[in-house]
C-alpha cells in the first residue's frame, strides 16, 4: 500500500512539473465585453475577479483578488503594456509602494503572507479601448523580483 501511495505521489509531482503554463481564467464575460487572464509567472497563479464586466466602464467597480506572497513588498512597482497584434502600443508604469508613499493597503507585507482584497477600484479612465488586445501587467518589488504577473486578454465591442 505504501509503495502505491509513493508511486501515485511521484506521478502527481511529475505531472505538475510537466505543465508549462497556468490555465486561462475568465474575469468576466458579457454581451460586448470579455476579459480573461493567465499568470505569466511560471511559479505562481493567483485569483482575480470582477463583479460585473459592464461596471468597468463606470469609473469605480468591485474586484476580488487573492494570492500568497513569494516575495516581500517593501517597495512595489507596476508596469502595464498594451499589446495589439504582437506589438506594444502603450506602456504605463507607476510606483505603488515606496519610501514615504504607499498607495495600497498591502504595502509592507512579507513573504508567505496571504493577500486578499475585496472592494472598489477606480481606474481613472473614461472608457476601455475597443477591439481585441492584450494588457500585460507585471508587479515587481525593490529587488526587481516579480511579485505577480499576468496577461489579460480584452475583447471589447462596447459602443460608448
Amino acid at each position: 500500500m505504501k509503495t502505491s501511495n509513493a508511486l501515485l505521489f511521484i506521478l502527481v509531482l511529475v505531472y505538475i512539473n510537466a505543465s508549462t503554463e497556468w490555465p486561462t481564467h475568465t474575469v468576466c464575460k458579457e454581451d460586448n465585453l470579455e476579459i480573461y487572464y493567465k499568470s505569466c509567472d511560471p511559479q505562481q497563479d493567483f485569483a482575480f475577479s470582477i463583479d460585473h464586466c459592464s461596471d468597468i466602464a463606470t469609473h469605480t467597480f468591485n474586484i476580488r483578488g487573492a494570492m500568497v506572497l513569494r516575495h516581500s513588498i517593501k517597495e512595489l512597482y507596476v508596469k502595464l503594456d498594451m499589446i495589439i497584434n504582437g506589438k506594444t502600443v502603450l506602456t504605463y508604469s507607476e510606483t505603488l509602494c515606496g519610501p514615504g508613499h504607499s498607495k495600497l493597503i498591502f504595502c509592507g507585507k512579507k513573504k508567505g503572507e496571504h493577500l486578499y482584497y475585496e472592494g472598489p477600484v477606480t481606474l481613472g479612465i473614461k472608457e476601455i479601448p475597443q477591439g481585441d488586445y492584450t494588457l500585460s501587467a507585471k508587479l515587481t518589488n525593490e529587488d526587481h523580483v516579480t511579485v505577480a504577473c499576468a496577461d489579460f486578454t480584452v475583447k471589447n465591442y462596447l459602443d460608448y
